[in-house]
């Protein structure tokens, strides 16, 4: 996708529509499918259809509605529960950063970017990297208005049809479908990784993921990915000193 002189004028209304149709790619329905995992997840921790579609809408990233759940089950107090989640967002802050400077334009307000804030996610944040280069840039909060709210819309309406059904669907599906999105995005990052650094973090990341999961059940998200990414960052450091050597 290339700006052309054209595309410049084209009103802000296309340009939401062009976010909304960009939610429809393979990403968009691997998270759909995610979602369908969810829905089933959520009835059999005996969340209503109602409390699911909000999740879907005011947590938003899978894994840490995933974690939520998994804190209703446990029946771990509500402060707790929060925290659990406030700690599994914490991995979006990177997200909101690089791309919120990709967003802002002269005039942009700051609230907007605030707002448009809240769809970040895997999903939402890969879609947006890969296209918001090619838009000019004072459409482009616009454009990821469409295409984060159509995503978070799509999956209340998934959410809500599916979970009517989730009786009907084996379990093995639903967790397979469930871990299709982390799957998907794990070999998408690895292959647009720049430096080994990042290969080596990943790696590390998955290894220590099972271990701090026993060790550190409501903290394994944070841990394994702090202790891998220092890891891979001194691993990163010693490797230069070696070749500087």
């Amino acid at each position: 996708m290339s700006t052309s002189i054209s595309d410049t004028t084209l009103p802000r209304s296309i340009w939401f529509l062009r976010g909304v149709r960009a939610a429809f790619s393979l990403p968009g329905l691997i998270l759909v499918s995610s979602f369908v995992g969810f829905a089933a997840l959520a009835k059999d921790a005996g969340v209503t259809v109602a409390q699911a579609a909000f999740m879907t809408g005011i947590v938003w990233a899978l894994p840490s509605m995933v974690v939520l759940v998994g804190a209703i089950v446990s029946g771990v107090a509500l402060p707790a529960a929060m925290f659990a989640v406030t700690l599994s967002a914490i991995r979006l802050m990177p997200m909101v950063m690089a791309l919120v400077p990709e967003m802002r334009a002269d005039r942009t307000r700051p609230w907007v970017l605030y707002l448009l804030s809240h769809f970040v996610a895997v999903t939402s944040w890969v879609l947006a990297m890969e296209r918001l280069k090619h838009i000019p840039r004072d459409k482009r909060t616009i454009f990821y208005a469409g295409l984060g709210g159509m995503l978070v819309t799509a999956n209340i309406i998934v959410v809500v049809t599916f979970y009517a059904v989730a009786d009907a669907l084996p379990f093995a599906i639903s967790a397979a479908l469930l871990m299709l999105t982390p799957m998907y995005f794990l070999t998408s990052l690895w292959g647009s990784a720049r430096e080994r650094a990042g290969h080596m973090a990943m790696a590390f990341g998955v290894g220590l993921g099972p271990l701090f999961h026993v060790l550190l059940p409501q903290f394994d998200l944070l841990a394994a990915g702090l202790v891998g990414g220092t890891a891979a960052y001194g691993w990163h450091l010693w490797r230069r000193r070696v070749h500087a050597a």
